[in-house]
């Protein structure tokens, strides 16, 4: 006879799972919740593996999700970029790739995948499920399972650097920001930013932001000064959100969160959220 399970026992892995697959903790705690509901309504005479059987359900709940979201996300006004949260809300961290794939750049790139490959992707990648449970899971086969995570990983391996820094490498580069930034420093901002470099800003309508990437070293340091100098500058400080250091910045009458990708020692990308229904889980600093 199978013990009696605490549904809560499993919900931290849980809403790590949808939020991975979701790239929206308000997202993935709707689908957590109606995860629980069916639990409650399940005859378990039959589950043997409650785990499992909850992480099947969340995974196609939240895959059906993604289909919809999709859509709304493509008439999101200016881009539409994942939605922070404190190291301590985005669930068990204790392997690489669980912190990996839970990393801001990561579920950016997610983003490109298809519904299907994101799921494969994830409960491969992140939670190392065997192939055949992953093609039961999303409702294929083996082959096909196989097919669409190599499909993903090809796709997420672009542009990606092989060599993550470290979070203390990656704390260094975001005070080196910080410091150059908040004196005006040009020439210092200019330093740091790889000459590919992309800018990312999420307002969703609700805060003013640039409607679109801005790229390329020049154009974003021009970008950053125009802020600056436009904007009262309320400070910086770091605070630590998806496993990695980011930064909580207070330029005119609006926080806004930024999140950076490291790419051959330089930043990359620059991850801009300002909306302010996104940044309600972010820590305080």
């Amino acid at each position: 006879m199978m013990r009696d399970v605490d549904f809560e026992e499993y919900r931290p892995v849980l809403l790590g799972l949808a939020y991975r697959l979701l790239g929206s903790m308000w997202d993935a705690e709707d689908v957590v919740q109606e995860a629980w509901l069916r639990w409650e309504g399940a005859d378990r005479s039959d589950v043997r593996d409650p785990k499992a059987f909850l992480m099947t359900v969340v995974s196609r709940l939240a895959l059906d999700q993604l289909r919809s979201a999709r859509v709304k996300r493509e008439a999101y006004t200016g881009p539409w970029l994942p939605e922070p949260v404190a190291t301590a809300q985005a669930g068990p961290l204790d392997t690489a790739e669980l912190r990996d794939t839970v990393s801001y750049a990561t579920l950016h790139m997610m983003e490109r995948l298809s519904p299907p490959e994101r799921a494969v992707f994830v409960l491969r990648e992140a939670f190392e499920l065997p192939y055949d449970r992953i093609a039961e899971i999303v409702g294929s086969s083996v082959a096909n399972a196989r097919q669409l995570h190599h499909r993903a990983s090809v796709r997420m391996a672009q542009g990606r650097d092989r060599f993550r820094p470290s979070s203390e490498d990656h704390a260094r580069l975001l005070l080196r920001f910080m410091e150059a930034a908040g004196g005006g420093d040009l020439a210092a901002l200019a330093e740091l930013f790889h000459e590919d470099v992309v800018a990312w800003n999420d307002g969703g309508g609700r805060v003013r932001a640039a409607l679109r990437p801005i790229l390329g070293r020049r154009k974003v340091v021009a970008f950053i000064s125009g802020l600056l100098t436009r904007y009262p500058y309320g400070g910086m400080r770091l605070v630590e959100v998806n496993g990695h250091p980011a930064i909580l910045a207070r330029i005119g009458s609006a926080d806004q969160l930024i999140t950076v990708e490291v790419r051959d020692g330089a930043i990359g990308a620059l991850f801009g959220v300002l909306n302010p229904d996104k940044l309600t889980r972010v820590p305080a600093g």
